[in-house]
């Protein structure tokens, strides 16, 4: 099992990355809150990952934190919840965001999660409800060394974080900022002109 990468980024494309360590290049799938705070191409970067193994496949998935990745885990233990919707989930919500819904039984706020159905959403709360007490005490067992160092390397990175921070869905706040892609200035005027128009979060 992989279950860290370190090396330079060489290529991102959303969901993808390709990190290069003593030049073999590790294609590297990864939810949207580990992919914005990702360093610029040609930086290094450490990754977390989970290596899946199929019969015409082995694909590595890679998180910024020991919660996201431990959520992933947990994901895929979930009867008919695979790779591809536990990474849907994890880029639509953050651990914490998740943490909640599933205390609420929120069946409606999973399902605006692309690719996630009403059934879909059903099993997972139910089904991760007895697992999140360990979930929970695993995250505050993790002390400085469980999160990945991964400055933010543009504006739009430090803009992200600094959304989901003031309690932007990582989704959300994606859909804020697609429209100021390369549109330039300091992370602080990116900021404000994708709040302009756009509620609080309660």
């Amino acid at each position: 099992m992989i279950g860290r990468i370190q090396g330079v980024v060489v290529e991102k494309n959303f969901p993808q990355v390709i990190v290069s360590c003593q030049g073999v290049g590790y294609e590297v799938d990864v939810p949207m809150s580990t992919f914005y705070p990702l360093p610029a191409v040609g930086q290094e970067v450490t990754l977390l990952t989970h290596l899946v193994v199929r019969e015409d496949a082995h694909i590595l998935y890679g998180f910024g934190t020991q919660e996201e990745r431990a959520l992933f885990r947990n994901l895929l233990k979930v009867s008919q919840i695979g790779p591809k919707i536990a990474l849907s989930i994890l880029s639509g919500v953050s651990v914490e965001g998740f943490a909640t819904l599933v205390k609420l039984q929120d069946t409606a706020a999973l399902t605006k999660i692309p690719g996630v159905g009403r059934k879909t959403a059903e099993r997972v709360l139910m089904e991760m409800k007895d697992r999140l007490d360990a979930l929970e005490q695993a995250a505050q067992g993790m002390n400085i060394s469980g999160t990945v160092p991964m400055t933010p390397s543009s504006t739009e990175g430090e803009a992200w974080t600094a959304l989901v921070a003031l309690g932007y869905k990582p989704a959300e706040v994606t859909a804020m900022l697609k429209p100021l892609a390369g549109s330039g200035g300091t992370t602080e005027e990116l900021i404000r002109r994708a709040l302009q128009g756009t509620v609080r979060p309660q």
